[in-house]
């Protein structure tokens, strides 16, 4: 079978055309917009990418269009002229579900904040466990160094997303997995652009508790009272809870990076690794709870942790000039923006940290949340925010941070402002969830520069 894919560089639909063509089907694509990592991924896998979306590939002879979100009508050549010509297409999510998912004992990790590096866990742990799982992920898990993969294993670990499916699919994408076993990790208001208000997630995330069989196994977040909302609307599976006030799985931080871990108040264990924040312990607890449902000990899972690289883009070091370290981080929620830079501060003490930060989700760029944004952000000595096409004023956003704060809108200025400011001993954190100009290279280029 020939696959085309439209919006093929998207991290979920890149994963899509590294599993088809691990199943032995041609696979092409097209995007508009290219960048790294999903880009590399896809030329080292031999998919051949088309940039744009121009009416003449509907003569590629395709068997099936995979259509991602990010297409919409009126706006792309391509469907349109699929649409007139009446060739077959499918939503990522369906084609998935139909092809693979379907035989597959589904493991699902949803929530508005960590999917991805919870994914990248409990695929690990599996993995280590030697279950040989099948998995996408929506970045690339450094463990592995591919966003998704196709095995004969009957399990599969996907990254659940509550983003509308397709154009003509608004449901949201998780809906199509039915998985056996559920993570909801935590539950925030994002997505302005599709969802009117929290309530609308909510019912959403209830859909995918009401996929869940009896038989399988909801793994959620006691501590979030939006998470006990949703499975306060009904729940027909069994629910292991972690970091809530009784009983579940907790962690309890020790010296460094290590952390024990519990079980209804018995301990359990301890795992040693190189992550930082609490966020990440509340990670480790739901993939460790949703390992043990397949089958895996819990000590086994966090002997696997301690050997867990983390996901590219998740406070990647991109290198380090002149004493001065330079991370990457896809943080674009304020509560993902604080919690990065909580992690950060924990790591480094009183060293100066300089965010620098790109607000280009739909939801940031709508200013849903832009009355959060300085309050994230306290932690930053000094902030950077490059707010080229924003519809709101991010200066005055920025207000209360003072003189910490420059909103600038030309990348070759916010490089060189943030180069004359950097001094041995800083930490420069980018956040974005987008190329963002290729600013990692370009500051790390600058800051190696004579002065």
């Amino acid at each position: 079978m020939h696959l085309h894919i439209l919006g093929v560089c998207g991290t979920f639909m890149g994963g899509i055309a590294v599993i088809a063509q691990q199943a032995g089907h041609r696979v092409t694509g097209c995007d508009a917009q290219v960048y790294p990592p999903m880009s590399t991924q896809l030329q080292d896998q031999g998919i051949a990418l088309t940039e744009g979306y121009g009416a003449e590939q509907a003569d590629q002879g395709a068997d099936v269009h995979v259509i991602g979100n990010v297409v919409s009508r009126g706006k792309q050549p391509l469907m349109e002229a699929i649409l007139n010509r009446g060739l077959p297409y499918v939503s990522g999510p369906q084609w998935l579900y139909e092809h693979v998912l379907k035989d597959k004992w589904v493991l699902a990790v949803a929530g508005t904040h960590g999917k991805t590096t919870t994914s990248a866990m409990l695929a690990w742990i599996l993995e280590y466990a030697g279950l040989n799982p099948g998995y996408l992920v929506g970045g690339v898990p450094l463990n592995f160094g591919v966003s998704a993969r196709l095995t004969d294993s009957p399990f599969f670990v996907i990254e659940a997303d509550e983003y509308d499916t397709a154009f003509f699919d608004k449901r949201s994408k998780f809906v199509h997995y039915r998985p056996r076993t559920a993570i909801l990790n935590n539950l925030e208001y994002d997505h302005a652009d599709i969802f009117p208000d929290l309530a609308a997630i909510e019912t959403q995330f209830h859909h995918l508790v009401r996929t869940v069989p009896g038989n399988g196994l909801v793994v959620a977040n006691g501590g979030d009272m939006n998470v006990l909302r949703v499975l306060g609307k009904g729940c027909w599976s069994e629910v292991a809870y972690f970091a809530g006030p009784g009983f579940g799985w907790k962690a309890q931080p020790r010296e460094g990076d290590r952390f024990d871990v519990s079980l209804d108040n018995q301990p359990v264990g301890q795992v040693d690794w190189a992550l930082m924040g609490e966020h990440n312990r509340h990670n480790a607890l739901a993939a460790i709870a949703a390992a043990r449902h397949v089958g895996v000990p819990p000590a086994l899972a966090m002997e696997a942790l301690g050997r867990f690289k983390n996901v590219r883009r998740r406070m990647e070091l991109r290198g380090t000039v002149n004493d001065i370290a330079v991370y990457d981080d896809f943080a674009h929620h304020p509560t993902a923006i604080q919690t990065t830079l909580a992690g950060l501060r924990a790591k480094v003490g009183q060293a100066r940290i300089l965010a620098v930060l790109e607000p280009r989700s739909n939801t940031m760029k709508l200013g849903a949340h832009k009355d959060e944004l300085a309050a994230s952000l306290a932690q930053a000595d000094r902030v950077y925010c490059y707010a080229r096409d924003l519809g709101w004023d991010a200066a005055q956003a920025l207000t209360t941070l003072g003189a910490r704060a420059r909103v600038l809108d030309d990348l070759d200025t916010l490089v060189a402002s943030v180069r004359a400011e950097a001094r041995p001993g800083d930490h420069i954190l980018v956040m974005s969830n987008g190329g963002f100009g290729g600013v990692h290279d370009r500051l790390l280029a600058a800051l190696g520069a004579p002065a």
